[in-house]
């Protein structure tokens, strides 16, 4: 559905829900992680771009410290701003990201206030685009707009809503969801302060490709603990080098300690280590030749940021090989060879990303559609915009 006409069904349900006009409408993307797959809370490097799959919503203020939410597909959500503390029944719901949200912009000293809200999304959700994090920039981002004169920073509002994921939604993460939401377009994170980060945006497009994701038939979003299994993994690494976080480690001393570290904690935790360190340094690799207009070398790095996903940091399946994404990730390679691919996201379950030549799309397109279902193959493209007014 085009824009306009998604703005036009958004406005006769708002007057429907509310009986006024709105008086805004904002607009809060999805997100491709190119490369940098479970980095970011590790202090790593990232890739990321935003997508045209977003949330677009029909807003006004109002008066009465009171955010009421409609979004389709859920019930209506009605906060107090007189009552922002986290709800343990809320972990998990969208409800709680907006409190988290509200809760965290007041703990910081910014304003905030009420609003009305009507929403709708092309993001899947648990589908591994990062539909919460553009829910909860968005929600940052309306109250910068209305009540802070629209002058906190992409990264600060990132950093808000990461805040309301993890304490909130209890779904721990790192920062390149968010980041790669609110800043929009392709961008280079390199987290190694997770307060000033090293951001570079590549004013650029990949021209000559056709990027795809694909929903594989599962649902991650009741996989928070295999998440967190990831990062108390590379936490046990980095407690035995007496360091928070992998960034602090040498990489050297990192291998030098194989032998002890599989002994002590076994292959999967080393392993998760040796992702990390090969990952940050497929990120530079691909950023370099980025720079250059170079950019079957960023394909290149992704397909071998797939592989070791897969292999080493083990978030292709959850309990056996036999599940729908090794599958899809097989299965892809078969109907096109010469294809870039690898999990999306998280990983576990959900989506992988495809990335074919443009001069095969209308020969691919269909043994997709055959294999996975047309409403399971979903092009995409890069956009420059990130969270924002329209």
């Amino acid at each position: 559905m085009r824009l306009e006409t998604r703005k036009k069904v958004l406005k006769e349900k708002f007057e429907k829900k509310f009986n006024i006009e709105p008086k805004d409408y904002f607009i809060s993307p999805g997100r491709i992680e190119l490369l940098g797959n479970h980095t970011d809370h590790n202090n790593g490097k990232v890739l990321v771009s935003s997508i045209d799959l977003n949330v677009l919503a029909a807003v006004s203020s109002r008066d009465d410290n009171k955010v009421i939410f409609y979004s389709k597909g859920f019930p209506k959500m009605e906060i107090s701003l007189n009552r922002l503390k986290a709800k343990e029944n809320e972990k998990g719901t969208s409800k709680a990201l907006i409190r988290g949200v509200l809760f965290r912009m007041k703990e910081l000293g910014y304003q905030i206030g009420g609003f009305s809200c009507v929403c709708d999304s092309s993001v899947p959700k648990g589908a591994g685009v990062s539909s919460s994090a553009a829910f909860e920039v968005l929600i940052a981002k309306i109250i910068s707009y209305y009540y802070n004169q629209d002058s906190i920073s992409p990264f600060d509002l990132a950093c808000i809503a990461q805040y309301a994921e993890t304490v909130y939604f209890n779904k721990p993460c790192g920062l390149l969801d968010q980041s790669g939401i609110a800043l929009g377009g392709i961008n280079y994170i390199d987290f190694e302060s997770t307060t000033k980060p090293t951001i570079n945006n590549l004013k650029l497009k990949i021209k000559g490709y056709q990027f795809l994701i694909i929903n594989t038939g599962g649902d991650h979003s009741n996989l928070t603990h295999c998440y967190a299994e990831i990062k108390n993994d590379m936490k046990t690494i980095s407690n035995y080098f007496n360091k928070e976080v992998l960034r602090e480690i040498k990489e050297e001393d990192f291998y030098k300690a194989k032998e002890e570290i599989i002994s002590r904690f076994g292959t999967r935790v080393y392993l998760r280590g040796k992702h990390y360190f090969e990952e940050n340094n497929r990120v530079q690799i691909a950023y370099n030749g980025l720079k250059n207009k170079k950019y079957v070398k960023l394909l290149e790095m992704m397909n071998e940021s797939g592989l070791s996903s897969y292999h080493q940091l083990k978030n292709c399946y959850v309990s056996s090989e036999d599940e729908d994404l090794p599958k899809a990730l097989n299965k892809v390679k078969q109907i096109d060879p010469t294809c870039y691919s690898r999990v999306h996201g998280g990983g576990f379950k959900g989506t992988m990303l495809m990335i074919i030549s443009k001069t095969k799309v209308k020969e691919i397109l269909p043994q997709l559609y055959e294999e996975f279902g047309k409403k399971n193959v979903m092009k995409v493209n890069l956009v420059e915009y990130g969270t924002s007014k329209l």
